[in-house]
């Protein structure tokens, strides 16, 4: 399918490949389902620890760019007994084809979930073709 985004397959739990970055630590790939519908395409990730003011998107040149910064849990020089769950910032691209909506991108951010609808421009959405009888 000409529209269908192009998705990075991935081993669970491992980071993202390196990006250049101006702050230091972790930098993991958040696991993200995108869904195709006539009217848009629908992607879904998880982003635990992420608030609104901390997430970035950003759609150029058929890329999409998803970036959430992660803040510190617990004061630095915590000491933990057992420490799982490891702190770091999201990071993930995809290429998505042209015929997105741009102006019309919306996003939500609920529960370490991020909702992000991108638009289909009119040209790329489905239409039926009536058949005249003559």
């Amino acid at each position: 399918m000409a529209n269908e985004p192009h998705v990075e397959k991935r081993e669970e739990g491992k980071e993202a490949t390196p990006v250049e970055r101006t702050r230091s630590g972790s930098v993991y790939q958040p696991n993200v389902d995108i869904i195709e519908k006539d009217d848009e395409l629908t992607l879904l990730a998880d982003v635990p620890g992420v608030k609104s003011d901390d997430v970035e998107i950003n759609f150029d040149n058929g890329t999409l760019t998803v970036d959430g910064k992660v803040q510190p849990r617990q004061a630095e020089g915590t000491s933990y007994l057992l420490r799982e769950y490891g702190i770091g910032d999201f990071h993930r691209s995809f290429q998505v084809s042209e015929a997105i909506d741009v102006n019309g991108v919306t996003a939500e951010l609920s529960n370490g979930v991020l909702v992000l609808h991108l638009p289909k421009v009119e040209a790329a959405k489905p239409r039926k073709i009536s058949v005249q009888v003559k």
